[in-house]
């Protein structure tokens, strides 16, 4: 399954994983923090945060907007 569109770059594999997360839990959630996701995927949350940034600047069918900095950065997100 490709997870870019045309004229986008490549995801790695910590991006994929995100990415999928986001779309198989954004229909039922609209903010993430980065520790969680991160705590679901095995990943820490500076590692999230820094891979978001390529999935909140691509071209995807799901939005992802930084949205606040308390005890870990939550992202907006929305299809």
């Amino acid at each position: 399954m490709s997870t870019t569109t045309a004229g986008t770059t490549t995801l790695t594999d910590k991006q994929q994983r995100i990415l999928r997360y986001l779309r198989e839990n954004g229909e039922t959630k609209t903010y993430f923090k980065s520790r969680l996701i991160g705590s679901e995927l095995g990943l820490t949350a500076k590692e999230v945060g820094t891979n978001m940034t390529a999935i909140a600047d691509g071209d995807f069918d799901v939005e992802v907007e930084k949205w606040g900095y308390s005890s870990s950065t939550t992202w907006k997100v929305s299809a």
